[in-house]
């Protein structure tokens, strides 16, 4: 991917400084990278709808028997969506602080602009998005199938939570095949994205020499500060939220803490991948924190793939730093939305490399941001993966180190 960028971007820039008001320029982009960008973009896309029920109601499923789940999966669940929530109010505060997405001229951004919403429409399948009394009543699909092919993803969501429920409430042999067949989708699916992610360096490449090709050297200064924000919101959720919930919920010292944890920290940083960090998870919960190892091994093994406070902060600033890239102003109502979905798909998003980036570009296309504004996020995407996985990983531990406060060390 990072060859990708590069390829991209310097080609791009000097297609817009050798030639840049050329119509061979214009019909290259039009007929050439535009398309290719387009089609990597409806891959993604492709495979959202799939994902986010397999993941959503597996993550849910994967909680138990909700009537006998007890303190500890509501201490968990309630951990998970409160932190979350301050995890995505976080980045979306400091994105409207520090606008990393502006300071481009408007006759730059119209240029830029021109045919994206159209582009955007023909990629998302052009859902508006709902605000208000409408969105509280219509997040409850009447036909959840309609719901899917009309690209209303907060309906699928829902439909996605509430089967998930049922399955965990269901404990007979049909309900677990049926669990078996959806874990089979969700693999089938991640697989699929592998293979699409696989051709990313050319849909970045594509996609960024559109942009550059049309921004000239200008983007290069938006990229740096979208990076810089994301990474500041990491480290203050990583070193002040983390610590404040480890010392005062969970009665733990953060410096005990970190130095404990920090086995898991690298191993999360270098592999970008909760689910493959689990185990060192685990045996840091077990031999540093001197957690119970019947509350450390429920938590993390759920919080892998649902407790993603990381992935929740990059998706709320990624759809907001891209709504200021490209002046689509949204309202508190939609950036509460933002806020709604982001915390969903820290729940549904896989707990992989890249897992987020269909969330994303999910999400885009709900508050009508043009989603190949991707291509800018996906160049930086493999760093900033491995540092919002470092945060996530961070998380898992430090929830059970507040949910394991007041258990009792268990077998």
């Amino acid at each position: 991917m990072l060859l990708g960028l590069a390829a991209g971007v310097v080609s791009g820039i000097a297609a817009f400084l050798l030639v840049g008001d050329s119509p061979a320029l214009a019909a290259f982009i039009r007929y050439v990278t535009q398309p290719a960008g387009q089609i990597f973009l409806r891959l993604l896309f492709m495979l959202v709808v799939p994902l986010i029920f397999s993941a959503l109601a597996l993550g849910v499923a994967g909680l138990g028997d909700l009537r006998s789940l007890g303190r500890i999966g509501l201490k968990t669940l309630a951990y998970t969506v409160v932190v979350s929530a301050i995890a995505v109010l976080l980045g979306i505060v400091l994105v409207n602080t520090l606008h990393p997405g502006r300071g481009m001229s408007e006759e730059t951004r119209a240029r830029l602009t021109a045919g994206a919403a159209e582009r955007a429409a023909a990629v998302t399948g052009g859902t508006a998005p709902k605000t208000g009394i409408d969105l509280l009543v219509q997040i409850v699909p009447d036909n959840p199938l309609r719901a899917a092919a009309g690209g209303d993803m907060l309906a699928v969501m829902f439909f996605a939570l509430i089967f998930g429920i049922g399955l965990s409430l269901t404990p007979t042999a049909p309900a677990r095949r049926l669990q078996e067949a959806i874990e089979g989708l969700y693999d089938v699916t991640m697989r699929l994205i592998d293979g699409v992610i696989s051709l990313a360096p050319w849909g970045v490449a594509a996609l960024l020499f559109t942009l550059t090709a049309q921004l000239g050297y200008e983007i290069l200064a938006q990229l740096a500060r979208y990076v810089g924000v994301v990474l500041l919101a990491l480290a203050i959720h990583q070193f002040v939220v983390y610590s404040l919930a480890v010392r005062l919920v969970g009665g733990m010292s953060p410096v005990a803490f970190f130095r404990g944890i920090q086995d898991a920290m690298i191993t999360a940083f270098s592999t970008a991948s909760s689910n493959a960090t689990l185990p060192t998870a685990l045996k840091v919960a077990d031999e540093e924190l001197k957690l119970p190892s019947h509350v450390s091994r429920f938590v993390l093994t759920i919080g892998s793939t649902a407790n993603q406070n990381g992935t929740a902060l990059f998706e709320g600033v990624t759809v907001l730093f891209l709504a200021q890239f490209y002046g689509v102003e949204l309202s508190l109502a939609r950036q509460a939305l933002v806020v709604l979905v982001c915390v969903l798909g820290g729940i549904g998003t896989a707990g992989v490399p890249a897992g987020s980036i269909p969330v994303v570009a999910m999400i885009l296309g709900m508050v009508g941001v043009p989603p190949e504004g991707i291509g800018l996020i996906l160049g930086v995407d493999r760093f900033l993966d491995m540092c919002r996985t470092t945060l996530n990983v961070s998380g898992d531990l430090a929830a059970a180190v507040v949910v394991s406060r007041g258990e009792a060390r268990g077998t």
